[in-house]
């Protein structure tokens, strides 16, 4: 995956390098407390980073597992990932995690953006969703914020920390997200249309 630079975050492939604030996220309570997994011990930690370094190697490739970094600076300051579906052409977004002492505050959403238009543009998806455990109110701003729509609740879907969680989902659609598309999620999306069109098929 090629860099995705927004106005105010950047993704970008893990790096080794990465692997302090990978474990500092999935080791704590506080930042594990809302994610659909329990808090990992530092070996956990260590193992789950491992693999999702491996992700870049698959292929085909259906879990993308990426670091937040703020535009102009390639310190990991976060997470996030999209889960590409066997079925269909559907993807989950899941896992965004930023630090609390993070330089960028207040927009989480646009890691959610950028890793939406890479899977509407490059991944050629239609239709990505999200979820947020139900009682995690504040996360309906960001979902709204990424252009995602509210769509269903899922009772206890999950369970963490010996109880079991209802889930809000959202979901948007190639077609509609793409209106609303800022000018940098639009180059991402015409820079795999271009390469379609190349290649004598429809994006």
């Amino acid at each position: 995956m090629p860099d995705l630079q927004g106005s105010h975050l950047r993704l970008r492939e893990l790096r080794a390098r990465d692997h302090t604030v990978y474990e500092r996220i999935y080791t704590s309570h506080a930042l594990t407390r809302f994610l659909g997994v329990d808090r990992k011990s530092p070996e956990e930690a260590h193992d789950a980073f491992t693999a999702a370094l491996a992700q870049q190697h698959a292929h085909p490739r259906r879990r993308y597992t990426v670091a937040v970094c703020p535009p102009d600076d390639d310190r990991m300051i976060g997470t996030i990932g999209l889960l590409v579906e066997d079925y269909g052409r559907n993807a989950m977004l899941t896992g965004l995690v930023v630090v609390p002492d993070a330089p960028v505050r207040g927009q989480a959403h646009e890691a959610g953006r950028l890793l939406m238009a890479y899977g509407f543009g490059p991944l050629g998806l239609h239709r990505i969703w999200a979820g947020h455990r139900a009682d995690h109110t504040r996360m309906s701003t960001v979902m709204s914020a990424a252009g995602l729509l509210p769509e269903a609740r899922l009772r206890q879907l999950f369970r963490t920390q010996d109880t079991w969680h209802d889930v809000t989902t959202y979901s948007a659609l190639a077609p509609q997200w793409r209106e609303d598309a800022s000018q940098g999620e639009l180059r991402i999306l015409h820079g795999a249309m271009a390469l379609t069109a190349e290649r004598g098929t429809a994006p």
